[in-house]
């Protein structure tokens, strides 16, 4: 979805990554975690591919193996990427 509305538009994907966590509120009838707001703003602030791994591994429990065969890439490659994605959504959580 985001590449489509990147393209359309003729905007980067990480810039509109960016403006769409910029803008990511907690509805006021929603009685959720302020943690949680903020973890779903640093899971957009992630490049496309970081995001992805990182969904699939923390929310869906995915195995690497099984990742690996749906996306078409190393059990490496996505342990790096899901590494990535972690340090990258610490740091913006304790900044």
């Amino acid at each position: 979805f985001i590449n489509i509305r990147a393209k359309e538009k003729n905007i980067d994907v990480s810039e509109l990554q960016y403006k769409l966590a910029e803008n990511l509120e907690a509805d006021v009838y929603f009685d959720g975690n302020e943690m949680q707001l903020q973890l779903q703003k640093a899971i957009a602030t992630l490049p496309q591919k970081q995001q992805l791994v990182f969904n699939m591994r923390y929310f869906d429990e995915m195995k690497y193996d099984d990742m690996s065969e749906i996306l078409e890439t190393s059990v490496g490659a996505l342990k790096a990427s899901y590494h990535h994605a972690v340090k990258k959504i610490e740091s913006f959580l304790t900044d």
